[in-house]
């Protein structure tokens, strides 16, 4: 079964399950280019079921979600990620954590994404507002698109009592105290899936305390 997303409403939700094995009230939230050298060049965003979890295909970027799926205290968020096929240009993908009002103007979420170039960054959204936690940064344990074009990485986000550890492929990659720009970690989690991605399989999307 596939639901297409169209980009002329901001926030869509999957009303129908979308398989046995996927999250069953999926929410998404449009996030359009506003760069002018960097547009939307596809119009949709497409949520399909496939593997043990779901696809995504940017489109504008999009955060996707369950309601239902909270986490507080110390917990660990983690989810393997496969890059179906890399994007015209570099663009980012992996966790979201820490949200609060994501069907308002007021959204506020922390993400922490790897990108096709073998890069990944930490960022918090307020509202409007992105701030960048860690810029770009390259590192090793990102595994990149091989010939095919495939590249599989597992995403992990350990929130402890004081501090946040960013784990790609059970290498801890950055650590941020939790305080300042990355106190808040309570709340919604799901992925976050930049623009104009062809596809990234999201599975094994869990949280354990």
């Amino acid at each position: 079964m596939m639901r297409k997303l169209a980009t002329a409403a901001l926030l869509l939700l999957l009303a129908a399950p979308l398989s046995a094995q996927a999250p069953s009230a999926l929410k998404m939230r449009i996030d359009k280019s506003t760069e002018a050298n960097d547009p939307d060049d596809v119009p949709d965003v497409v949520i399909t079921t496939a593997g043990s979890g779901f696809q995504v295909n940017t489109g504008p970027a999009a955060v996707v979600w369950e309601p239902a799926h909270t986490a507080s205290g110390a917990y660990a968020l983690k989810g393997k990620f496969t890059l179906q096929k890399p994007s015209g240009h570099n663009n980012y993908y992996g966790l979201v954590f820490g949200g609060r009002d994501l069907e308002d103007a007021k959204q506020e979420y922390l993400y922490f994404l790897i990108g096709q170039n073998g890069s990944f960054l930490v960022k918090s959204r307020m509202g409007e507002m992105v701030h960048d936690v860690l810029g770009r940064t390259q590192h090793a344990s990102v595994v990149k698109p091989d010939a095919s074009g495939k590249s599989v990485n597992d995403l992990e986000v350990r929130v402890g009592a004081d501090k946040i550890d960013y784990v790609i492929n059970g290498t801890v990659v950055h650590t941020t105290p939790k305080s300042g720009m990355t106190a808040k970690t309570d709340g919604i989690w799901g992925v976050r899936i930049n623009h104009v991605i062809p596809g990234v399989l999201v599975e094994g999307l869990t949280v354990t305390k």
